[in-house]
Formats: structure tokens, C-alpha cells, sequence
């Protein structure tokens, strides 16, 4: 099994704000607009290099995204962020008629996703933010696991004409993918290969599914770790080839189990290759306030949780 290091913990948001001011390097066309949040999003760096390119919204989500599409129209890349409870659920109406609905090249940057974003509580937290987004025609769906892919998938969806939809987190997580390496809007990535069980993970959960893989391999299981860091459009040869493999699938993501990941991939399987399937999810919950660690464990999202759902699976095969 292929170890995984983790170089020091960084929050995806920063890797958001880093991609964000590589790309306005590289294309004088990106803008950015945030509804009160600069620093939550890490925009900083390219508000203060690009000041004509930046536009401080207010907290006013609906007229931000408006704006966005207007100056998407005129040939501008806009990037518009702010915490994923309010550039989802408050703007879907906007999102819908003036951004998916005309194939609009405007990309949501959705911060602050999940419940690790912890002590702010239900109200901001947000666990149905892919359902809504992936439901939507022509919006891509991508959910990075680290810094380093997060920079790289912001750089990717300036360079992607439609919409985007980009979601990241708050806390510090482990930062482990290979720095620099291009983002493929639509390839899943096999981070081991198995043969026993394959793990479907995205998001912050591709470090806890690693986890699992090695505490499996201690006892004498071989999984197979697979990062969907493209929700939609997904990669489906990638996940039937895996489960004709390993015959045994378990997928995890910080997300309810309506709508997410796991439907998804179950949706395929059933259309293909019918395999029996354990989900690590909110399940049908709001979030709670607390640290994003307590959380994690209180919401069973994490290693432990991932190894005992694939022997649970296992069993089953």
C-alpha cells in the first residue's frame, strides 16, 4: 500500500485563495466579488494585486450573483464566494435562472462547507450543498481534499468555460496530494490500489479513508482509495472498474446521505455492475455546534467509521 504523508495542515480555503490569485496572473479576464467575506476566502492576495478586479458585494449574496453573470456576459471569468449555506441555499433561485440556466461562466466559490466549520453552528453549516448544486443543469461539481488540490482545481475552473461550482472547508486538514500536479475536471484519482474493497471518498474524508486503508492493511485487507474530487461530471468507468475488481464498495463525504456522493454512485452501480455498498454520511441531520473534530466523531465521519463500514461490506460480498 502506497503511504500517504501529510507535509503540514492547511485549510482549503487558502488553497482557494491561492488558485484564485494564479489565475488572475495568468488571465486578466478573472474577476472576484464576495458578500462581506475577503478574508474568509483567502481573497486577500488578489484583491490587494488586482484591486480594479475585485468587488466587496456586501452581504447581499442574490445581487453578487447577478453581477457575476453580468460581467460573465461581457467576457469577464468571475469568481463569486462566500460561506456554502449562503452561496447555495439563500441564492438558488439566482444560481439557477442567471448562472446554470444560460451555461453562464461563473464560478462559486462555496467556503465554510460541511459541518467542520464547527462552532458557527446548524444555521451555517451547510450538508446539502452538493445535492442542490449537482441537481442543477451544466454545473460542475468539484470537492478538492487538500490545499494543494484545491489550489490546483481553482486554476482549473478559470480555464473551464460554464459553470463551476467549488466547494472547501474551514479547518486546518492534512495536506498530502502532490503539489503542482494539474487538476482534470471529471478524473477520479486512485490514490491505492485494492483488491478486497474499494473506498469512495471526497472532500475531507480522502485523508480519513487513508486512514482507514492502513488500519485495514493491519489486518490483512486491501483497499482500494479513491478520490472523487469531481462530483459532477463523475467518472464512472473509474468506479465500475474499481467495483468489478473489488466487488465491495463504501463511500464517505462530509454530506447528507440525500443527494450526495453516495446516491450517485450508487446510481451507477445499480445501472451497471449491482454491488453491495456501505455509505459513511450526515445521514438525514442538520448540524450541531462544536469543534470540527468532536463532529467528525459525533457524525461517525472517520476512519474508524470508514475500516468498520468496509468490513461491514465485506461480509456482505
Amino acid at each position: 500500500m502506497k503511504k500517504y504523508t501529510d507535509t503540514g495542515k492547511k485549510d482549503t480555503r487558502s488553497g482557494f485563495g491561492a488558485g484564485l490569485y494564479e489565475a488572475g496572473k495568468a488571465d486578466e479576464r478573472v474577476v472576484a466579488l464576495t458578500a462581506d467575506l475577503k478574508g474568509s476566502l483567502k481573497m486577500n492576495a488578489f484583491a490587494d494585486e488586482f484591486p480594479e478586479r475585485f468587488f466587496q458585494c456586501g452581504i447581499a449574496e442574490a445581487n453578487m450573483a447577478g453581477a457575476a453573470a453580468g460581467l460573465a456576459i461581457t467576457g469577464k471569468i468571475p469568481f463569486i464566494g462566500s460561506f456554502a449555506e449562503f452561496v447555495t441555499g439563500r441564492i438558488y433561485d439566482q444560481i439557477r435562472q442567471e448562472i446554470s440556466y444560460g451555461k453562464t461562466n461563473v464560478k462559486i466559490a462555496s467556503s465554510h462547507a460541511g459541518i467542520t466549520l464547527g462552532e458557527d453552528g446548524a444555521t451555517h453549516q451547510t450538508m446539502e450543498d452538493i445535492a442542490l448544486m449537482r441537481a442543477l443543469p451544466d454545473m460542475v461539481v468539484i470537492n478538492p481534499c487538500d490545499y494543494n488540490q484545491t489550489k490546483a482545481a481553482t486554476i482549473a475552473a478559470a480555464k473551464y468555460d460554464g459553470p463551476v461550482y467549488l466547494r472547501f472547508g474551514r479547518p486546518s486538514v492534512p495536506n498530502f496530494t502532490e503539489e503542482g500536479k494539474p487538476f482534470e475536471i471529471g478524473k477520479a484519482d486512485v490514490l491505492n490500489e485494492g483488491k478486497d474493497v474499494t473506498i469512495i471518498a471526497t472532500g475531507h474524508m480522502v485523508w480519513e479513508a487513508l486512514q482507514a486503508a492502513e488500519a485495514l492493511e493491519a489486518e490483512g485487507i486491501c483497499a482500494e482509495v479513491i478520490n472523487i474530487a469531481t462530483i459532477k461530471p463523475l467518472d464512472e468507468k473509474a468506479i465500475i472498474a474499481s467495483a468489478i475488481k473489488t466487488k465491495a464498495v463504501v463511500v464517505a463525504e462530509e454530506h447528507n446521505m440525500a443527494g450526495g456522493l453516495g446516491e450517485l454512485v450508487a446510481g451507477v452501480l445499480a445501472s451497471s455492475v449491482p454491488t453491495p455498498m456501505e455509505f459513511i454520511n450526515g445521514k438525514d441531520l442538520f448540524g450541531q455546534t462544536g469543534t470540527p473534530s468532536e463532529l467528525l466523531k459525533a457524525y461517525g465521519l472517520d476512519a474508524k467509521n470508514i475500516a468498520d463500514a468496509a468490513k461491514k461490506v465485506l461480509a456482505r460480498k
